[in-house]
């Protein structure tokens, strides 16, 4: 997991700062969309770019109950945080045989089976730790990745039932995952619905009582009360994005973006007419004008396929990545303007002062704003602000960088 230990003393080449203020504010905005559910603060993916420790104790510090992730590493680094409350629950999903269970039981993690072959390997990890597994259940009601088929259900709840009654499991939850949650009217989402319906009530007929059941994603957390269930998993929500602009803008749901990627310029040159910039030369000045260099490039994440369309905020204005973005550096037409080196380009943030957004790069690459903030890679350093009491809003305060 990435995590920066100090704030930076002198200028960075490039940094993501990941506003923890933000962050706890889009927590409280999810929680009151479903005041009925508890909420999980997915972190996978290091938390989804953002720094996965400090961003699931903001999260818990604004009212997650629960934490996400995707490898049983994740979720073995976190229970691991001194700084988590021991009582937060943290569940995770993706599963290979072989993997951790033993260590997964001893912490007291939340596990997912969705085939005998999970089911029977947890179970013996269970025997050799001498506790009971805490086990859920996942129905494949229409994604068609992980997951158990309704043909298959009755076999996997009955034996999980049976391990239950020999102690090495307890079933604590029954849960599912849309495919088009964020697409607003699309028929599957009606359908799997009423499978997990029809799956919950079979499970529970024969006896499974789980502490929780869900289903809803942040697209369905946003727009589909019904399915909130007992629980919501959110994530890109959390950090202040939108799943989907058909859904509508972060602004629209009351969530603010949480990362803003930046990097100084490396160099401002003055060039004639008809030179050719960058690899290949598919972009050629068309007067005499000056060039920025920015210091970042596909290694540190950016999207080569936004070569030419890629949105800077330099002095001010809108510039775009003119010509091939290389693997550490692009370079921007200034138009003649000619800004000090060192000088700040925004790719994107909030888009409080102008700057791009990580939906602007998305567009620009063809591509999703949840790949965007992911992508970008170890070079860059995450500098937290706003590390302060939960309640403290963007703005309240210098906050304190990590």
């Amino acid at each position: 997991m990435r995590e920066t230990a100090t704030a930076p003393t002198a200028p960075l080449r490039a940094r993501a700062e990941i506003d923890l203020a933000a962050l706890r504010a889009n927590a409280r905005t999810l929680r009151a969309l479903a005041p009925g559910a508890a909420l999980m603060a997915v972190v996978k993916s290091d938390a989804y770019g953002h720094g996965a420790l400090r961003c699931a104790r903001a999260a818990v510090e604004a009212g997650a109950s629960w934490l996400g992730t995707a490898t049983p590493e994740e979720a073995l680094a976190l229970r691991a945080d001194a700084g988590l409350p021991a009582d937060v629950r943290i569940m995770c999903w993706l599963w290979t045989p072989g993997g951790p269970w033993r260590e997964a039981v001893e912490a007291d993690l939340d596990v997912s089976v969705s085939g005998m072959w999970a089911l029977r390997e947890v179970s013996e990890a269970a025997g050799e730790a001498g506790r009971p597994a805490r086990v859920q259940l996942k129905a494949d009601t229409g994604l068609g990745r992980n997951g158990c088929q309704p043909a298959d259900w009755p076999e996997l709840v009955r034996e999980a039932l049976r391990a239950e009654a020999a102690g090495l499991v307890r079933i604590t939850g029954l849960w599912s995952h849309f495919a088009c949650a964020d697409e607003p009217g699309h028929p599957s989402i009606a359908a799997q619905l009423t499978r997990f319906h029809e799956m919950l009530g079979y499970a529970e007929e024969q006896g499974v009582r789980p502490e929780v059941r869900h289903i809803a994603n942040s697209p369905a957390t946003l727009t589909l009360p019904e399915a909130h269930f007992d629980l919501v998993r959110t994530g890109i929500a959390l950090y202040g994005l939108s799943p989907s602009p058909e859904l509508g803008s972060a602004t629209d749901f009351g969530l603010r973006p949480v990362m803003t990627l930046s990097a100084s310029l490396a160099l401002v040159k003055r060039v004639p007419g008809g030179h050719g910039v960058s690899y290949g030369h598919h972009y050629v000045t068309p007067g005499e004008t000056t060039l920025g260099l920015v210091p970042v490039g596909y290694a540190d994440g950016i999207p080569r396929h936004a070569s030419g369309t890629g949105p800077v905020l330099v002095g001010g204005k809108w510039r775009t990545a003119a010509g091939r973005i290389a693997m550490d550096q692009f370079v921007v037409d200034l138009g003649g303007d000619e800004p000090e080196v060192g000088s700040e380009a925004v790719l994107f943030g909030p888009g409080d002062r102008g700057e791009p957004t990580a939906e602007d790069w998305a567009q620009a690459a063809g591509t999703i704003a949840y790949e965007i903030v992911t992508r970008i890679g170890t070079r860059v350093p995450r500098v937290h602000v706003n590390e302060g009491p939960s309640g403290q809003e963007p703005g309240d305060g210098p906050g304190t960088g990590d």
